[in-house]
């Protein structure tokens, strides 16, 4: 279903609704109630501004989904800042091809003497041997990061 509204140097009539009739013959009703559900608009309508149809009733639908926002592991460790680094794939014919070299992360639980617990930690193996030569603290406080969250 359309409504047609025309200009007015054109025609009288604000709102018209075309509506497939059940046989050949085309028929025009204005503001009825008595719709079918398929509405048409045929090319003759030159010249007119078509929009949406406010003879039928609306279904408002009033619920919105909203979906779980879930954090984004990314390959970056959070202690030395190392992420993926590109390099090229090199074929016999000098053929170039991009790859990523990720960090190699793990996920490790790690005794936190200031805490009293463990901590369950995706860090380098580089930020490993640092911590294990530093300590956790000094390392978790140069990169800026909050223990007791975890």
């Amino acid at each position: 279903m359309a409504l047609i509204t025309a200009s007015p140097a054109t025609v009288q009539a604000s709102a018209l609704c075309f509506l497939k009739p059940q046989s050949s013959a085309i028929s025009l009703k204005s503001n009825s109630k008595n719709v079918s559900e398929l509405g048409f608009v045929t090319s003759q309508l030159s010249g007119l501004k078509i929009s949406f149809d406010q003879c039928a009733p609306r279904n408002n639908i009033s619920s919105t989904i909203t979906l779980p926002v879930q954090p984004i592991a990314r390959r970056i460790c959070p202690f030395t800042g190392k992420k993926s680094n590109t390099k090229n794939l090199v074929s016999h014919s000098n053929h170039k091809t991009k790859k990523l070299q990720f960090v190699n992360l793990q996920y490790k639980r790690i005794w936190w003497e200031a805490g009293k617990r463990y901590v369950k930690l995706r860090l380098s193996t580089k930020a490993l041997k640092t911590i294990e030569k530093n300590g956790l603290d000094a390392v978790a406080k140069k990169a800026g990061i909050d223990l007791s969250k975890k």
